[in-house]
């Protein structure tokens, strides 16, 4: 793997799949209602909005590639308007209706029971087993212990810290792969760096209480430094937001870790703290779904792993020279026996 370059080999397979041409995503819409001219293709949001920099954001893109247009979108204020908002897209010309995130489980599955004949997607979660539904889903834990090893080895003060939105399985998914990562380092280079906020082994760490960057999420991080973590996980939408202002306050040289897309590249205002992301490749799925048909549609259930590059880990960017050029091999070693399972994430 060269860590400054992730690849989407995977992109092979969405020109095969999918029955339009592609094309450049367009800008997605800032405010709520539809995105542009009505679309086959369908999207409801997840609260966070459709220029959230993550889910929302990406599966506007994948839709957008898939269609060759941008796709219908209806943005969900709050968890009151998953259920209208796809009944409102049933009751138009959606070809396929995708909702973002596991929240829209619910929601997606009593459409999708009540309408055989439309076809539905799900994204990050793997429950929904129906006919007409393509669930996407990403085994992301191998990619986190990627980042694990990055940040023990980053480390100067021997501590780094993960934290999440909610104990939920999507969330520790993530701080569990770190927190071996984290671990294997240590084993491999006979250290001692230390994890704050998780414990994987009791089951047990430090959360929010839910996904809004504000004083809980701060708090929370400023908690962490407090302990003399010097790199940080936070996992959870924009709760990082809250993890950069604290580091910022402090005037620390502590740095972050994001999760689902680049955040150096999502989120420039704080490009110099990123030391790496945790990817997951939301948008290749989508088009990849959005694009197959019938029966095609069903064998697409779309997990994203190391090996097909649905997941990963993002370039060091800023960080690249205090990252060290040793570890970009090393990480190549970690990446290969993760997926020929000679390491066990």
């Amino acid at each position: 793997m060269n860590i400054n370059k992730v690849r989407v080999s995977v992109l092979a397979l969405l020109i095969a799949a999918m029955s339009t041409t592609l094309a450049g995503c367009g800008a997605p819409p800032e405010s709520g209602g539809a995105g542009g001219a009505a679309s086959s293709l369908c999207m409801v949001t997840d609260t966070n909005g459709i220029d959230d920099g993550s889910f929302n954001e990406l599966t506007y893109a994948g839709l957008t590639r898939a269609g060759g247009t941008k796709p219908t979108v209806t943005i969900s204020r709050t968890s009151d308007d998953y259920v209208p908002n796809v009944e409102s897209l049933i009751n138009g010309d959606c070809r396929v209706i995708v909702g973002v995130g596991f929240n829209l489980v619910d929601a997606i599955r009593s459409a999708a029971e009540a309408n055989p004949g439309i076809r539905f997607a799900i994204v990050d979660d793997g429950s929904i087993d129906l006919p007409n539904v393509t669930t996407i889903t990403f085994d992301i834990t191998p990619a986190a212990f990627l980042a694990g090893y990055i940040a023990a080895s980053y480390s100067t003060t021997g501590v780094v810290g993960t934290y999440g939105g909610t104990q939920i399985p999507p969330v520790t998914a993530f701080m569990d792969g770190f927190a071996r990562g984290v671990d294997y380092f240590n084993r491999q280079n006979k250290a001692s760096v230390a994890v704050v906020g998780w414990n994987v082994s009791k089951r047990t760490g430090t959360f929010v209480g839910g996904y809004a960057a504000g004083v809980e999420a701060k708090t929370v991080a400023q908690s962490l430094l407090d302990q003399r973590a010097d790199v940080l996980m936070p996992v959870g939408g924009p709760i990082y937001q809250s993890a950069a202002e604290a580091i910022r306050d402090r005037g620390t040289s502590a740095a972050l870790i994001g999760v689902d897309t680049d955040g150096y590249e999502s989120d420039p205002k704080y490009r110099s703290l990123f030391l790496t992301s945790v990817l997951k490749h939301v948008d290749v799925a989508v088009a990849q779904a959005a694009g197959a048909t019938g029966k095609e549609a069903r064998a697409a259930g779309y997990v994203g792993t190391l090996s097909n590059n649905g997941v990963g880990v993002a370039p060091f960017h800023d960080l690249a020279d205090r990252a060290g050029t040793a570890l970009g091999p090393e990480l190549d070693k970690i990446r290969a026996g993760l997926i020929d399972g000679s390491i066990k994430p």
